[in-house]
């Protein structure tokens, strides 16, 4: 994740009550939920969202919380949830997950239905043809249920992991999609660019997904919106609405295409609870300590967002007639059609979501739908 979450956290954490110490309940508890029709065709896609980052002092063995994590998938696709997404960092202290596709591919195998992408994928640190040799992979595993969102990165100590600088980062970002569109076709190619040279490329297995799997750009800037536009992707916009979501909309119709075709996605999270002064303040604690991170990239990078229109990713809490009304205003506001929740906030069990989660799927999103 390019630390997308930060600001609206903020003010999520700020504007809510005092924290007490109250614990996560931890029994076991997947519930069931009957699938509808609308379930599986929605125009809204609703989803979960996993970074598997795990606090030393959490108590929880990395195995552990990966098992745990894909049990929570498993529920969620028979839930009627839509989305996985997955986020990417690398090089850090309490096991960021550095590598999403394994992950997928693990949930591919116990689900039918949701579909798998990442918020964001790191793509300078990405061979693009090794890239798409995995997707072709966990498109083939998964049926067809496999996206791929992209960003440039912008940590230092990620670039000096890697031993790359900072400054190839725009130029290994557009030549990795314009690779990874000539991979997806199905046809072989070759190319040279600055920091990429292949010679008669053919993506074996080929993609179920006629073209490749559906290709989203994050965009934090004006040129991130031009670079998603340009290559015709669906956008993850971050920030300043001003400067992103309208700018990529514009590029779009400037050169005659409809932007309604397009997807917009964010990660907006739901805690659906009648009792927020109860259930807010562990969930709280947890996103206080997610957001030291990002402010550690943004403090080492001299990356923000600024303080203008920036799209609202705080937490909405509150009872169900609450998250209705907020998630429809905001669906409505920015024209979102995938919007994924936090299904394991670091250092809690996955299941101290599921009540939330199970609301959320079950009485909050059919009335969204409704609505919209």
């Amino acid at each position: 994740m390019c630390a997308h979450t930060l600001r609206g956290i903020a003010l999520a954490v700020e504007s809510a009550g005092s924290f007490d110490d109250a614990a996560p309940r931890r029994a076991r508890r997947w519930p069931q939920v009957l699938m509808t029709e609308e379930a599986l065709m929605p125009e809204l896609r609703v989803g979960v969202c996993y970074d598997f980052r795990n606090p030393p002092e959490s108590g929880i063995a990395m195995p552990r919380l990966y098992s745990e994590v894909l049990d929570q998938i498993a529920w969620a696709d028979e839930a009627g949830f839509d989305l996985v997404w997955f986020t990417e960092h690398h090089f850090v202290e309490d096991g960021y997950l550095p590598s999403w596709i394994p992950v997928a591919a693990a949930a591919a195998a116990r689900t039918r239905r949701v579909r798998f992408s990442c918020d964001v994928c790191l793509l300078p640190f990405n061979n693009p043809v090794r890239l798409a040799e995995d997707l072709a992979v966990l498109d083939n595993l998964s049926n067809g249920r496999v996206e791929i969102g992209v960003g440039l990165g912008y940590a230092p100590h990620e670039f000096r992991g890697f031993g790359m600088r900072v400054a190839e980062r725009v130029s290994r970002t557009d030549e990795g999609l314009e690779v990874l569109r000539r991979c997806f076709s199905g046809e072989r190619f070759s190319f040279k660019g600055r920091r990429y040279e292949f010679n008669d490329v053919l993506i074996t297995p080929g993609y179920v997904q006629a073209g490749g799997p559906p290709l989203w750009v994050a965009a934090m800037s004006r040129a991130g919106a031009e670079r998603a536009a340009r290559f015709g992707c669906h956008l993850l916009p971050q920030g300043d609405r001003t400067e992103t979501l309208d700018v990529w909309r514009d590029t779009l119709e400037g050169v005659g295409r409809d932007p309604g075709a397009q997807r917009v996605g964010i990660i907006r999270s739901v805690l659906v609870t009648d009792e927020p002064e109860r259930d807010w303040p562990v969930v709280r604690q947890s996103e206080r300590y997610r957001m030291q991170l990002y402010q550690r990239f943004f403090d080492e990078s001299g990356e923000g967002f600024g303080n203008h229109a920036r799209i609202p990713q705080g937490w909405i809490v509150g009872p169900v007639a609450s998250c209705v009304e907020q998630l429809v205003a905001f669906v409505r506001e920015y024209g979102i059609t995938d919007i994924v929740t936090w299904g394991a906030p670091p250092g809690l069990h996955p299941e101290a979501m599921n009540r939330s989660l199970e609301r959320l799927i079950g009485e909050v999103i059919p009335e969204v739908r409704a609505l919209l």
